[in-house]
């Protein structure tokens, strides 16, 4: 049984759009006020390792191509590649808030920053574009302020809580109760996938110190190995950031697991493409 074809649950959605395969997230589809996608690696026209939505123009994959899955993706959303606002991400917890000055960075024009894990943005029109092959994505809405962000938090990005910097982000920029944030971590490895060394390991048990908290967060191996769940990691800075349990989404879909379906860095030895999420406010 093929899992985009049938996999439909109260964490994600899977889409199929013509060739196209896409994710979304029930609790961000009751929102009228935004359109999301994560993507997967169906429906795209790239080739070989990359085959076939890579949306990475670093890697080795002709531009042409990207230029393509760029176009669809944008179809599907409903908007053009030149409304669409791109990250470059080294691991940090740096933020940006973008509009419409900055549309088609990225993408059909050249960035003018650097080391930009998340984006911000309250113009309609204008999507957030973040990267993934098996870190986590992670989804903003504020309803009440009309804005939104979207974060990469890769397992150094969760350690220094880039989910509170966001949070703390949109209360200075728009005022933000985190109270009133909609926030959803998206498909990332599991737990039983990621497998990480002691230094990895003893930094999340100080940086998450709380009753319980490392039991939880690591499972011992032995021999200086850990297993890390990043999901509950992020949960854990989210709900400690002030957003409400019930308005937080975990997707429970693992990269690793599905490789057939998205990339995964890890299970493919780093020869991949690039997952996208991507996040915008409607102008209708």
């Amino acid at each position: 049984m093929d899992w985009y074809r049938h996999k439909s649950s109260a964490q994600v959605r899977i889409n199929q759009e013509g060739e196209l395969v896409y994710l979304t997230f029930p609790i961000l589809e009751r929102k009228k006020l935004v359109r999301h996608l994560f993507s997967t690696r169906l429906g795209g026209v790239s080739e070989g390792i990359f085959a076939t939505m890579n949306l990475s123009y670093t890697r080795g994959d002709r531009k042409e191509a990207v230029d393509e899955n760029y176009r669809r993706i944008a179809a599907v959303l409903g908007c053009s590649v030149e409304d669409i606002v791109c990250s470059d991400q080294t691991h940090t917890t740096n933020l940006r808030v973008v509009g419409r000055q900055d549309c088609g960075k990225g993408i059909t024009r050249q960035k003018d920053y650097q080391d930009v894990d998340g984006l911000l943005t309250d113009e309609p029109g204008v999507y957030l574009a973040t990267f993934y092959a098996d870190c986590v994505p992670l989804y903003f809405v504020d309803e009440k302020k009309k804005a939104i962000a979207l974060a990469h938090s890769g397992w150094r990005g969760t350690v220094a809580r880039m989910g509170r910097y966001v949070v703390e982000k949109m209360r200075e920029v728009y005022g933000t109760d985190p109270a009133d944030l909609t926030a959803v971590i998206g498909p990332s490895i599991c737990q039983d996938c990621y497998e990480v060394s002691e230094d990895v390991a003893a930094a999340f048990a100080e940086a998450f110190s709380g009753p319980g908290q490392e039991r939880e967060l690591l499972f011992d191996k032995g021999c200086g190995k850990y297993q890390l769940d990043l999901w509950r990691a992020n949960e854990i800075v989210l709900t400690e950031a002030g957003i409400p349990r019930e308005n937080i989404q975990v997707t429970d879909l693992c990269t690793c697991h599905n490789d057939r379906y998205l990339y995964s860095h890890r299970a493919s030895q780093g020869k991949r493409g690039n997952l996208g999420a991507f996040l915008g406010l409607a102008t209708n």
